[in-house]
């Protein structure tokens, strides 16, 4: 992976050092017990976002073949019962160490304490399960994200020389404390301008389970209800945003009112080389995939490891061992940065109509 695309912050440096200082010790390491190191990795869902499937998984298991050790990941499809029957099942094969994305923290909660009670070492894996119980939480730096959502908005606004533009939010699901995270984010940046008179605040709405569907409905009443008079959209992730997009493209909008997102998809790439698009943010998956799958062998095999890092869960109060990484603001002009980044391929991107606006954007 290209090293100068993202880099991890101060501390996280601290972090990467010491994890793989302490990595031949770990491997090294019994669980001791008579069992043999095994993970268990239980995802969210498929339909949020194209990440959980098409690199989360791929990037763990790259990692956990190489370390050599067992493995079962799962997908709870956005199912609470089918979330908690996967873990027991886990549990009961003999899983030395559990990593789960909640779909909800009273469901993950439930799931951690269960595999704590049976002496299972465990991590919340990019969402962090409030009042749980995770010996480590592994993710990006949250609040950045949706900081460099609010900056990006208010980027191509200042563009496109908006006068009082009415800015709407589309935010991700009220159960992923994520969400709440990318709010404060893209907040702290779009509130001074709503205070100031700057922009005028539209409707802000939740998209329950990050359901792509129920967005593109919410979005409907949106523009409804301000009279087609939206000027920017806050998306909290590129599918609520593509979501936005099919609306404004069916009122002939597109490209006329900014929009964002994140995760960096090849769908958000292609409406950001479309001009359809604002901006989407970065996450180097392969980065938090390897931080936390360094971690989930440590403790498989019985080893626990420094992180440097601490995030204090609200509820909880708890100091929970974390490892943060820092996100990066994608425009069309550096949307060739993914690519070389290796996240995303030229041939999964540049197909059809977008192999023109591929080269016009430096890709190659």
């Amino acid at each position: 992976m290209r090293k100068g695309i993202l880099t991890v912050a101060t501390a996280g440096l601290l972090v990467t050092g010491s994890l793989a200082a302490c990595g031949d010790d770990a491997g090294n390491s019994g669980t001791g017990s008579d069992k043999p190191a095994k993970i268990g990795v239980i995802l969210p869902d498929s339909k949020s976002s194209a990440r959980w499937e098409g690199a989360d998984r791929k990037f763990l298991e790259e990692a956990f073949k190489a370390a050599g050790v067992q493995y079962d990941i799962q997908n709870a499809q956005g199912d609470k019962t089918q979330f908690s029957t996967i873990a027991d099942a886990m549990i009961t094969s003999g899983v030395t160490a559990l990593m789960i994305v909640n779909l909800d923290s009273g469901t993950g909660k439930a799931v951690l304490d269960k595999a704590k009670s049976q002496g299972i070492a465990t991590i919340d894996y990019d969402r962090l399960t409030l009042g749980g119980s995770a010996e480590y939480y592994v993710s990006f730096d949250n609040v950045a994200v949706g900081k460099l959502q609010g900056e990006g908005l208010v980027k191509c606004l200042t563009d496109q020389g908006a006068k009082n533009p009415v800015v709407s939010y589309l935010n991700g699901s009220p159960t992923d404390n994520n969400a709440t995270l990318f709010k404060s984010g893209y907040d702290s940046v779009l509130k001074p301008k709503f205070d100031a008179n700057e922009y005028t605040k539209g409707p802000d709405d939740d998209v329950p389970d990050w359901d792509n569907a129920q967005a593109g409905t919410i979005f409907e009443q949106q523009l409804t209800k301000t009279g087609g008079k939206i000027n920017g959209v806050l998306a909290a992730n590129d599918g609520l945003g593509n979501a936005a997009i099919s609306v404004l493209k069916k009122n002939k909008l597109n490209g006329k009112v900014p929009v964002t997102g994140q995760d960096a998809t090849p769908q958000g790439l292609q409406n950001i080389l479309a001009g359809d698009q604002c901006m989407t943010v970065y996450k180097a998956i392969k980065q938090e995939a390897q931080a936390a799958a360094d971690l989930a062998i440590g403790l498989a095999k019985g080893a626990k490891k420094e992180t440097g890092q601490t995030v204090k869960d609200p509820e909880s109060g708890r100091d929970v061992p974390s490892v943060l990484l820092t996100p990066k603001a994608i425009y069309k002009d550096n949307v060739k940065d993914v690519v070389a980044d290796g996240y995303v391929t030229k041939e999964e991107l540049c197909t059809g109509e977008y192999a023109k606006l591929c080269a016009d954007a430096g890709i190659s």
